[in-house]
């Protein structure tokens, strides 16, 4: 993880990438320390992930540049715009999960391919539904994963849908594929 002393500093650094990722953080901050340790076990893990920290007490420019009030906080960047920011120590698992989406989104923008929205519908007892998100992170394609037990809201908007109430379901850009229905998941994931 490479710091930056400026926004500047920090602008200069981030040209040229397509997703960039900036740790807000505090020295001696409880919070802080556990966000910039786990952020940085990932990052040496993938260290082609362009990924920068600043402390807040010595950088001043930053945090009041993008509206942050409080560290630690990591900032994510999409082709130099401030897309969205993730409060507080996560885990190493949710930071090497995105540091594995901008990996994916990377390699299909280098291939020609667009970057397919999916999400899963499911519910934490279904065997097929786990053999489905397996299957996924096998091919290093990032989902978002709806627990359809926990919201009746999505249950209901997915019957209204699909007509169907079994789980797993998939949405690839609005395409449903109902089951593990691997060929036209194949087809729909272009792989």
């Amino acid at each position: 993880m490479e710091k930056v002393s400026a926004l500047a500093d920090f602008q200069q650094k981030a040209t040229g990438h397509d997703k960039v990722f900036l740790l807000l953080y505090k020295a001696g901050n409880e919070q802080s320390l556990c966000a910039y340790s786990n952020l940085d076990s990932v990052v040496n893990q993938e260290p082609n992930i362009p990924v920068f920290s600043a402390d807040v007490a010595e950088v001043r420019d930053i945090h009041p540049h993008f509206g942050i009030t409080s560290a630690p906080t990591l900032l994510v960047f999409e082709n130099g715009q401030y897309v969205n920011a993730i409060k507080g120590c996560q885990e190493s698992s949710y930071y090497k999960a995105l540091m594995e989406s901008a990996i994916y989104q990377a390699k299909a923008k280098a291939e020609g391919k667009t970057v397919k929205r999916v999400t899963v519908y499911s519910t934490p007892t279904c065997t097929w539904c786990n053999t489905l998100k397996t299957w996924l992170h096998k091919n290093n394609i990032p989902y978002t994963d709806v627990d359809v037990s926990r919201d009746q809201h999505a249950a209901e908007d997915l019957v209204r849908r699909t007509g169907q109430q079994g789980v797993p379901q998939t949405d690839i850009n609005g395409q449903i594929v109902v089951g593990f229905n691997q060929a036209r998941l194949k087809e729909l994931l272009e792989i």
